[in-house]
């Protein structure tokens, strides 16, 4: 089944909601880094809650760029997502390993304690950016307290990662709840027993919810609206043009320096861990340009 995003409204719009289906997504991502287990859930949340994010951005040209920094073995987590269903995304120390806690991957032990950015391009002079504290590491908290206290929406975030017995992804999604300064009483009041009484998103997806019936269960009652679908998809943009730019902006001494070692070069991109061969000759060419 492919991966996709749901952007839905309900109560009359008094509540905005986005799910998501990213098994595919956060497989391609673990098989790119070799991602451990724990590292695999860590950033499979992040990339999941990335791509929903993104998807609320107006422009074709927006970006969004999720950055956990924390005092945990992991190191740190770093997302950038589009407006059109598409993400990136690697862990500083993607061979992490962890025992289980209380039975599960230990996500928030891998992040620790730290700081969470979120940062949007919306081709403005300057980009937003907002930060807060860690609440768990856990990652669907801290974008529920990043909402709140950033952007001031009221906000629940659920998101999951389910691994396979071989450490494949047996399933990802998750989903973000907002809402409106005009909620009435009575619908706040209903919102927030149907979240007491849902299941896990991992739960819900191994079951076979779409993200379409995860919206149900947790807005039952409350007349869901779909309002679109749109794909996502881990899709890096990295080029060797792009790597040649980056090389020939280290500069002339720099490069240099790799030509009289003598020898070719790998220059791998964080993002999807592509590596990319320079021979010495396509150094000196690069140096030529400077």
């Amino acid at each position: 089944m492919e991966d996709y995003i749901v952007r839905a409204t309900a109560a009359n719009a008094q509540i905005r909601a986005f799910a998501a289906r990213t098994t595919l997504l956060v497989e391609t991502a673990r098989k790119h880094h070799k991602t451990s287990p724990v590292a695999t859930a860590a950033l499979g949340r992040l990339l999941t809650g990335g791509v929903m994010m993104g998807s609320m951005m107006k422009n074709p040209t927006d970006m969004l760029t999720l950055q956990i920094r924390g005092n945990g073995p992991i190191g740190g987590l770093t997302v950038t997502a589009d407006s059109k269903g598409t993400v990136k995304g690697y862990a500083h120390n993607p061979c992490v390993m962890l025992p289980a806690k209380n039975g599960k991957l230990d996500v928030g032990g891998a992040v620790g304690e730290g700081v969470l950015s979120v940062i949007k391009d919306m081709g403005l002079k300057e980009p937003y950016s907002g930060q807060t504290v860690l609440q768990t590491g856990e990652i669907a908290e801290d974008l529920t307290y990043y909402f709140a206290t950033s952007e001031q929406v009221p906000s629940s975030v659920g998101l999951g990662v389910l691994m396979e017995k071989d450490n494949t992804v047996r399933c990802a999604g998750g989903f973000i709840i907002q809402v409106m300064p005009f909620i009435e009483d009575e619908v706040l009041c209903k919102l927030e027993e149907n979240i007491g009484r849902v299941k896990s998103v991992t739960a819900m997806l191994d079951h076979g919810h779409t993200p379409e019936e995860m919206l149900g269960q947790v807005l039952e009652g409350l007349d869901v609206e779909v309002t679109d679908t749109l794909p996502a998809e881990f899709s890096c943009n990295c080029s060797k043009k792009r790597i040649e730019k980056a090389l020939i902006s280290v500069g002339k001494d720099e490069l240099q320096a790799m030509i009289d070692d003598g020898v070719p070069i790998e220059v791998k991109c964080h993002f999807c861990n592509t590596a990319y061969q320079f021979e010495v000759e396509e150094l000196r060419e690069l140096k030529s340009r400077k």
